[in-house]
């Protein structure tokens, strides 16, 4: 018997959804974090639209904070694909007074993020803003609809969101308001990690086993850098880690492991009984930090 092609339904399924967005917006703009999820979604964007090229530009909020190994892999990805790539920077906003530096313990510049997305969505007049949130990350990220619906103002209404019967999908949006688009929202991690394995798509060094150099706080293992506080008792050490989720590294603790390759992080995955957001530091400030970030028009 010869072989027979069996389609993957979910890969399917975000394709069609990114298609939509071009059909049904003016201005629709990727958001690239230089994470697994976002690298996935431009491997099913060049899926959706090939032979042609991407069809809207990638947008880098970039905190200033970021591991250099995923500014490197994010311009390697542009350039070797030739994509528009637009960065915008939480510093600018600093100098501008608009949102002003924390400091101390649990000091980040993760929330502020949102100020200087929400200026780049007015100066290009995005009105799609596709991302790579997946319903199983968090209790906030399972009330979002795929085409969600922000205000004016930015802001997420958790009680005013649209039914989406089926691949029927609304993108009618009112002057002034604008829609944020999760093609991969009915992913799980293992998912994205699956798919990465079976497309050999290329991810940022930090995702695989390393020695790097780290402090433990509050049963965290957090990355020992100029850009994140540290108090004279917390020593350093050189650890073994990885990453599982890549954010500002003020914010994204690693974990142990010994997993070089990609077949053992797809087989650490299987095994791992705690969510990848479990090494998220910021989603430690209170039960609802991620819903109360959405509301006022975090990603």
């Amino acid at each position: 018997m010869s072989n027979i092609f069996i389609p993957n339904p979910k890969e399917a399924e975000s394709i069609h959804i990114i298609r939509e967005v071009a059909a049904q917006f003016e201005k629709p703009v990727l958001l690239f974090s230089g994470g697994k999820d976002s690298i996935t979604l431009v491997r099913l964007a060049q899926k959706a639209f090939y032979p042609a090229r991407i069809p809207f530009p990638l947008l880098h909020i970039d905190t200033g904070h970021n591991f250099p190994e995923t500014i490197e892999f994010r311009d390697q990805l542009v350039a070797e694909l030739g994509l528009e790539l637009i960065v915008r920077n939480v510093q600018d906003a600093i100098d501008q007074g608009k949102v002003r530096e924390e400091k101390g313990r649990y000091s980040s510049r993760n929330t502020l993020q949102t100020t200087t997305l929400l200026d780049a969505i007015e100066e290009f007049k995005f009105d799609a803003c596709i991302g790579g949130a997946r319903r199983d990350e968090e209790k906030a990220r399972a009330k979002e609809r795929i085409f969600s619906v922000r205000d004016d103002f930015g802001q997420w209404d958790e009680k005013n969101q649209r039914p989406e019967l089926f691949d029927m999908l609304n993108g009618r949006i009112h002057q002034g308001q604008n829609v944020r688009v999760f093609p991969i929202s009915n992913w799980t991690e293992l998912d994205v990690w699956e798919y990465i394995k079976t497309e050999k798509i290329k991810i940022p060094s930090i995702y695989f086993a390393h020695k790097r150099e780290v402090f433990m706080r509050d049963g965290m293992i957090w990355t020992a850098n100029e850009h994140v506080y540290r108090e004279q008792h917390e020593q350093v050490l050189e650890e073994m880690v990885r990453f599982r989720t890549v954010g500002d590294m003020t914010c994204t603790a690693a974990v142990f492991s010994q997993a070089e390759t990609l077949d053992a992080v797809v087989e650490e995955i299987r095994a791992s009984t705690i969510s990848e957001r479990g090494a998220r530091i910021d989603d430690k400030r209170s039960e609802s930090a991620m819903e109360n970030r959405k509301k006022v028009g975090y990603f």
